[in-house]
């Protein structure tokens, strides 16, 4: 019986620690992804004192990202290897508040960048388009704003209603369980204000590859009965591979959130284990595509990975 109690001891070690460390491995790499697209930015904010659209975008994207990632590593953490520490007020609320925060800030950054990208790459004969078009500039800072305004308050709200339920003083893993069942079941109002923001984000980036096709075709069409080259195809063609693949990750990574908040009591299970992995890993992959999409973040990645190899070898 005690043979059987310690293997059973053993597997929910090796567990934790196998999970922790892929979650670990993925979470840092992510972090310093987005780190380098904030690093590049404000070095090159420093030497020319102002910044484009695009780079404001990123900027954003990537300082969210790396707090995004930092948190739900560190909650990870503490719910796996010591979870009586969640106990301890307020972490629980603090992490769940701030993780929410950072989840739709950096989802709403995300959509308003392919709209962005939309806006400026695709060619419409429409009146309203050609509007949004020449004054894209001026509604970044009101989208961003409007962004930050929005996660602001998701996440008062998921820490004042996470505040509610009475936990007892109990520190086993199960309780804790118990507990965060019980304070989901009272999270309805946030869940539903959450997906309509998901909602929303995820429609902008649909009707964006939407738009940016239609153009790419009409593009091609015009190059087929014209022996002028179109300039605009190479940039139609790498935003359409920017966006598509965001699109094709947002997507799964809007089903794995929805399933995570449906499914939030069953965290040691393998399926909730394999899109926590997908979910940690999209934020460092989508800026991985960013950063090679563009030629100056590219370029200096290209510049720095083989001073870093030089560094390793001489170690």
């Amino acid at each position: 019986m005690e043979a059987c109690h310690s293997q059973e001891q053993f597997n929910v070690t090796s567990y934790g620690a196998t999970s922790v460390t892929i979650i670990t491995f993925e979470a840092f790499a992510g972090m310093w992804i987005n780190a380098f697209i904030v690093s590049v930015i404000c070095i090159a904010w420093v030497k020319r004192k102002t910044m484009n659209s695009n780079e404001k975008i990123l900027l954003l994207l990537g300082s969210s990202r790396f707090w995004y990632l930092f948190i739900l590593w560190l909650y990870y953490f503490l719910l796996i290897m010591y979870p009586k520490y969640l106990y301890v007020h307020p972490t629980f609320q603090l992490l769940a508040g701030a993780q929410r925060l950072f989840n739709c800030f950096e989802l709403s950054v995300s959509a308003c960048l392919s709209v962005f990208y939309c806006a400026k790459i695709a060619n419409f004969r429409n009146s309203c388009f050609f509007y949004l078009k020449v004054k894209i500039d001026r509604m970044v800072p009101w989208l961003l704003l409007g962004s930050v305004f929005f996660s602001l308050v998701i996440g008062i709200l998921a820490y004042e209603i996470i505040e509610k339920p009475q936990c007892n003083n109990s520190t086993g893993r199960e309780n804790l369980w118990k507990v965060k069942i019980k304070t989901d079941e009272q999270f309805f109002p946030i869940y539903f204000i959450t997906g309509f923001g998901y909602a929303t984000s995820f429609m902008a980036v649909i009707l964006s590859v939407l738009l940016l096709l239609f153009s790419l075709w009409r593009h091609k069409r015009n190059m087929q009965t014209s022996s002028m080259k179109d300039l605009s195809m190479d940039a139609h063609i790498k935003a359409m591979k920017s966006i598509l693949s965001f699109f094709v990750m947002y997507s799964i990574n809007i089903i794995s959130l929805i399933v995570t908040m449906i499914y939030s009591g069953e965290g040691k299970s393998a399926m909730m284990f394999l899109i926590y992995v997908f979910h940690y890993a999209f934020p460092g992959v989508h800026s991985l595509i960013l950063i090679f999409s563009n030629p100056k973040l590219k370029n200096t990645l290209l510049r720095i990975l083989p001073c870093v190899k030089c560094k390793v070898c001489m170690r």
